[in-house]
């Protein structure tokens, strides 16, 4: 990925930011957001932010350096770098773990109520 050197003018920059972030916030949906970043991520971006994001949740577990680089694929110095920042309390690093908990504790609940009720998650 490269990004010109030649400087936006800083309102314009931060209009461009702004338009983005409410494009991001205006999605609704898994099928909208993974249209959205196929279109706009080269492949390499996109595989970097999600194994950012698999990063996040792994240390979340108290997972090793370890296993992390090999079943992600990543350096130590990306592991690192992603730690330090949750450590920093980063708040968008924070904000992701926060969805990623969140969609985690509404799942395995689906599960509980699903198996409470008689039926499978593929039936609900």
């Amino acid at each position: 990925m490269q990004i010109s050197k030649r400087q936006l003018n800083p309102e314009l920059e931060k209009e461009i930011k702004a338009m983005l972030a409410q494009v991001v916030a205006d999605i609704n949906n898994k099928e909208k957001a993974s249209i959205f970043l196929q279109d706009f991520l080269t492949e390499t971006e996109y595989m970097a932010l999600a194994k950012r994001l698999a990063i996040v949740f792994y240390l979340s577990k108290k997972r090793s350096y370890e296993e992390i680089k090999q079943e992600i694929k990543v350096s130590s110095a990306t592991i690192a770098s992603v730690q330090n920042a949750l450590e920093q309390n980063s708040p968008g690093f924070s904000l992701a773990l926060q969805y990623i908990k969140a969609e985690e504790w509404a799942s395995k609940w689906t599960d509980k109520l699903s198996w409470l009720f008689g039926k499978k998650k593929d039936e609900a």
